[in-house]
């Protein structure tokens, strides 16, 4: 009997392997030959296509030590906005992915305990039109190098199956991430074909210096005036710091 367990066990690995290599194949195969400008979005599709039981979904990376994600691709335009609105918040189930180094599921975000964990995030995901989100960290080298975001647009779980699936899709996504880094990684360690996205981030340092000098305060201060100003407006960090950059916000009104 306990061989009969032991080789079922077995059975079971090879069968997450074989999974695996097929799941990384296809992404791969979806990246392969393609301009590096193009290549988030071929990504993001090719993540999509293999968790059709969501609504939508996200790649993010950090890296930078700000608590500042770079949202590397999404299927649609609420899934980017619900990664730009935890990090813009600080609070959210990526926020906390990555900080614990594990998955982070909110089955519904209009109840308890999603409500009085994240209450921020919870209500503006919801006006955003996700009712339930699940984030699973893209872990290399013991560092969580970014997360896989997923949402519903209705409240549920995910089922094992799904949720296996989604492990293996964070599984072969970091491996991408790496693998493209590797020939050609830049000193933020943020892959080389993540330079649109990149600008992004770039944006946020750069309007967070400029708050630094305007006000006289600390960058963790300039950043948290940023985000205020964000929630406050119903913006992103994003957009608020482009507005600071074209001087059509001034955050010493304030």
């Amino acid at each position: 009997m306990a061989g009969d367990e032991l080789l079922g066990g077995g059975d079971a690995e090879q069968e997450a392997e074989v999974e695996r290599a097929r799941i990384a194949h296809e992404l791969i195969a979806a990246v392969r030959d393609t301009p590096p400008t193009q290549v988030p979005h071929a990504l993001g599709q090719a993540c999509a296509s293999l968790l059709p039981v969501v609504t939508g979904l996200s790649v993010s990376v950090v890296g930078d030590g700000s608590g500042m994600g770079v949202v590397l691709c999404a299927s649609n335009d609420v899934a980017a906005r619900l990664a730009e609105i935890q990090y813009t918040l600080g609070e959210g189930p990526c926020v906390e992915a990555v900080r614990l180094r594990a998955p982070v599921f909110a089955t519904d975000l209009t109840r308890p305990p999603a409500t009085r964990r994240w209450p921020l995030y919870s209500v503006q995901a919801a006006r955003a039109g996700a009712e339930a989100a699940f984030s699973v960290p893209l872990t290399g080298a013991g560092d969580a190098l970014g997360t896989l975001d997923l949402y519903r647009d209705r409240a549920g779980s995910l089922s094992g199956d799904q949720i296996r699936t989604a492990m293996l899709v964070a599984d072969a996504v970091t491996l991408a991430v790496i693998a493209l880094d590797h020939a050609s990684p830049n000193p933020e360690g943020v892959v080389t074909w993540l330079a649109g996205a990149e600008t992004d981030r770039e944006e946020v340092h750069q309007a967070t210096g400029m708050i630094m000098v305007r006000l006289g305060v600390t960058a963790e201060e300039a950043l948290l005036r940023l985000r205020a100003r964000a929630f406050a407006q119903g913006s992103t960090s994003t957009e608020v710091a482009r507005a600071i950059i074209d001087r059509t916000l001034d955050l010493g009104d304030d």
